[in-house]
């Protein structure tokens, strides 16, 4: 078995391969004061809820954007489950050729969602991650990862909305029954839920304007569920994305990893 990870700003998620079937998924908080033993414990607790024996886990793979817990996530990863982990960074075989200004300045999870999506649905594509950032990944027909855009966030658009104004409640994300609101709750609703959907649909179109070719869109992340079912322009929603792309890294990956521990 094989367990991808994925380390975002406001969540970890976990996902368990049985050979090439995604068995069982898990997300917990990032936190950036936790110790070793408290990741390694919570991964154990994870598989042993999934009914999965710690020794049946052959390898972990990891990609993150908060590099001030890896050290204390990696060795939970080592002492509890014994298994160094393959972590994804550059210089790493994952099928995409990053031709940005700075590749090496592309978080993992964005290279990961793009050899996920190129991988299941070919290109070219465009990769939306509704994520605590929403992000646009353009990848060619060849594998090229050619351009991209960062936008705010659902979720975190909207905590600043009700976390700035002191009048305005937290409420649930998502699309009310009627723009034609009456009351704080539905004014805010329907403010946040168009607002995205629109600017997600502009960003699209300008794309397709400037490349002036047709793609695939394909969208993921926890909040992509706010708005795909009510646009056209999403053509996959898939929320597995980020384990998919891991995966295809590690079997890009794995066979240097043998040799290393063959020489060590």
């Amino acid at each position: 078995m094989l367990v991808a990870i994925d380390v975002g700003n406001t969540n970890i998620t976990i996902g368990v391969f049985k050979h090439e079937d995604l068995i069982a998924n898990y997300r917990l908080t990032t936190k950036i004061k936790r110790t070793s033993d408290e990741y390694g414990s919570s991964l154990v607790n994870f598989l042993t809820a999934a009914g999965i024996d710690v020794k049946d886990v052959n390898d972990v793979i990891v990609s993150s954007v908060v590099p001030k817990i890896m050290h204390s996530f990696r060795n939970g990863i080592k002492k509890f489950l014994n298994i160094d982990p393959i972590i994804v960074r550059p210089g790493i075989k994952t099928g995409i050729s990053v031709q940005l200004e700075n590749p090496k300045s592309v978080g993992s999870d964005r290279i990961a969602d793009c050899a996920g999506a190129y991988h299941e649905y070919g290109g070219p594509v465009l990769v939306v991650d509704f994520g605590t950032a929403t992000t646009y990944d353009y990848v060619t027909k060849e594998g090229h990862f050619k351009a991209g855009a960062i936008g705010v966030g659902i979720e975190s658009g909207a905590n600043a909305l009700w976390g700035q104004t002191a009048q305005l409640p937290e409420i649930e994300i998502k699309r009310p029954s009627t723009i034609l609101a009456k009351n704080t709750q539905t004014e805010m609703q329907a403010g946040i839920f168009y607002q995205c959907l629109g600017g997600f649909e502009m960003t699209v179109k300008q794309f397709r304007k400037e490349l002036k070719e047709d793609f695939k869109v394909i969208a993921t992340g926890g909040l992509g569920r706010v708005i795909c079912d009510y646009t056209d322009f999403i053509d996959v929603y898939d929320p597995n994305l980020i384990f998919k792309g891991l995966k295809v890294i590690y079997e890009k990956n794995k066979d240097e990893k043998k040799e290393e521990r063959n020489v060590q």
